[in-house]
This record gives structure tokens, sequence and C-alpha cells, in this order.
């Protein structure tokens, strides 16, 4: 029997949310998966909560949306908020510990609460707009739905033209992508 794995991805709008749900997405399918990717977005653009919902598989995928995830992943307050409807004993909750006040509604029917300083290593050690990379390293070092290499391709596509722009952002990516990974295991 396949397991499919349910993703659901949250922030406000700029964060990078749906570029990260796409790539893992094309990085599954360019490994001849099936794969789902559904963005929720409308006024999240105007600095709303966006949130991306992401389904791979083996087999078939029978439906877009899914009502609990396997990983749930929050990048701000309201996100943290917005995303306990999808927790259950099942799902493990990420979320960037930089977020202050959360505390209490981090979900406790979560199987696993994990809080990761994303925002506050990719401005430390990298650049603040690979905080995304570094969340979406998270996402597949606790799913492993993808590998790195996989990922890194993917990424690859996505941002060439940027990477023939700027040389030193594909390396710089790249090791976002990895930090972000060693953060869950």
């Amino acid at each position: 029997m396949a397991v499919t794995t349910k993703i659901a991805i949250a922030g406000e709008g700029g964060q990078g949310v749906q570029s990260v749900a796409n790539i893992i997405a094309e990085a599954a399918y360019a490994k001849g998966r099936q794969a789902l990717y559904i963005p929720n977005f409308g006024v999240e653009q105007r600095g709303g909560v966006s949130i991306a919902f992401i389904q791979i598989s083996d087999e078939v995928i029978g439906s877009p949306k899914f009502p609990k995830g396997d990983i749930v992943v929050a990048l701000s307050d309201r996100a943290v908020r917005r995303m306990r409807q999808y927790v259950d004993e099942k799902t493990t909750f990420v979320y960037d510990s930089g977020i202050r006040g959360v505390e209490n509604d981090l979900p406790k029917s979560a199987k696993k609460v994990l809080g990761i300083p994303a925002i506050e290593i990719a401005s430390q050690e990298f650049h603040p707009r690979v905080f995304n990379v570094i969340i979406m390293g998270a996402v597949i070092g606790a799913t492993q739905v993808v590998g790195l290499d996989d990922a890194k391709q993917a990424l690859e596509k996505k941002l060439a033209y940027k990477f023939e722009q700027d040389p030193d952002l594909r390396e710089l990516n790249y090791q976002a992508l990895e930090r972000g990974t060693g953060l869950v295991q």
C-alpha cells in the first residue's frame, strides 16, 4: 500500500510559501511520483495568511484538499492560529521559533511540535531571503518526500534565471536547503 504524504504550509503573503510548495511538488513529480499542489490565497498577497496544500504519493491522489496534514508548517503568528485545524495526533507541527506570543496557540493534539529558528538562521548565517528555503529543507528533512538532490534540481529549475544573474545565489540556496534539513533530523 502506497503512502500519501499530506503537507500544509502557511505564512504571510510574501514569505514564499507558494514557491516552496511548488518546488517540493515539482521535485516529487520529476522523480515520477504523483504530486498535487493547491495554493490557497487571495487577499493574502496583500498581507494575509497564504496556505499551500501539497500531497505526494506513489498512487493517484483522489482529492486535492485534506482535513489533516502529516506535516503542518506555520511561519507567522496568524498562520499558527489558522493551521491548528489541520492538526491531529498524527501530525508533526513545525513553526518558526522566532515567532513570539504563540506558545499558548500551538496545537496540543499534535504528535510532535517542532520550533525551528529559520528566520534567525537565515538572517545570521545566510540572507533573510533564503528563510523559505530553510523551511523547505525542514519539510523535506521531516518527511523524506524527495531527496536533497531532487530538491536542488527543482530549485535550479525554478530559480535558473536568478542563478544565471548571480551565481553565488545557487550555493547560498543549496546551503540553506541543507541547513533546513539538518534542523529536523
